[in-house]
């Protein structure tokens, strides 16, 4: 009699949570299932940076990317998960895909602790059949970084909030118009004692904080960025600097197609494999 009693509460209790649960009565949840896409970028950038004795620093940067594609076929050098790999006999070609135009003004008021904050213009391009799609983001940040100088070599953590807003039209339902994450990073530059070079290497992971409700299934917030970097600046002059790098970015994105007629949810889990290689001049004045 007890156990039957038990097994009448539990399922008692299961079918209130299926009509309470919010999406489970409204509508019907599916995944299709994950896509992999590998890319390949070339990038080039320049960022002029204005020093005064006060701690404050002003800077003006702007980045060019640019993807690698096929030229016979017009597409990206990418796979999926059930494609091929991709072929050295390829012949690709680059094409434009966003530009950054950043502006950052930070505040040094001691060697091992910064604050800075800024703005970026983004400006998207596609290339595609139909032509180039193209359209502007806009971008806010604020970050705190902590530093720890040795003998040879610069330890930093930083810490950033930013804020991405679109600007074209969004069903609010899968993605967000203001998109926030944090983004944490742990890095070091080495010093090589009599050379006008310095290598250094970063780590960075990106922490949504404010997914849609469907895309964070469960209310868990997500990593949707693991990023990579190494690289040499070499000094040039006294004022000015070449950096040399090659970045690696792994990507996970959850894509949420919501058919309102149908009442259907669909999940799509895309993960992103993209290889980097740039060059950035920088001018202290």
């Amino acid at each position: 009699m007890d156990r039957f009693a038990n097994r009448l509460i539990i399922g008692l209790c299961s079918v209130l949570c299926i009509l309470y649960s919010p999406s489970a009565w409204a509508w019907g949840y599916s995944s299709t299932g994950e896509t992999r896409e590998d890319r390949v970028q070339l990038r080039m950038g320049a960022d002029f940076t204005k020093k005064w004795n006060c701690g404050v620093r002003l800077s003006i940067a702007e980045e060019l990317r640019f993807d690698l594609y096929d030229v016979q076929t017009g597409t990206y050098a990418k796979k999926s998960a059930a494609g091929t790999p991709l072929s050295a006999d390829t012949t690709y070609g680059a094409a434009f895909e966003k530009s950054y135009t950043t502006i950052n003004l930070a505040y040094h008021p001691i060697d091992y602790f910064k604050v800075d904050a800024g703005y970026t213009l983004r400006i998207l391009g596609r290339k595609t059949n139909q032509g180039a799609d193209e359209f502007l983001r806009h971008r806010v940040f604020f970050g705190v970084t902590g530093m720890y100088t040795m003998r040879y070599a610069k330890l930093y953590v930083r810490e950033r909030v930013v804020c991405d807003m679109r600007t074209d039209s969004v069903n609010l339902l899968e993605k967000n118009r203001y998109q926030w994450e944090l983004r944490s990073r742990i890095g070091a530059e080495f010093i090589v004692p009599g050379q006008p070079v310095k290598p250094y290497t970063y780590v960075e992971l990106h922490n949504t904080l404010n997914a849609p409700e469907y895309q964070r299934l469960y209310g868990r917030q997500y990593i949707s960025k693991v990023r990579a970097q190494a690289g040499v600046k070499w000094r040039l002059t006294q004022k000015s600097s070449l950096d040399f790098y090659y970045r690696f970015t792994y990507g996970y994105d959850r894509d949420i197609n919501i058919t309102k007629t149908k009442q259907k949810i669909q999940l799509t889990e895309g993960k992103t494999y993209q290889h980097a290689i740039g060059i950035t001049y920088h001018f202290n004045y």
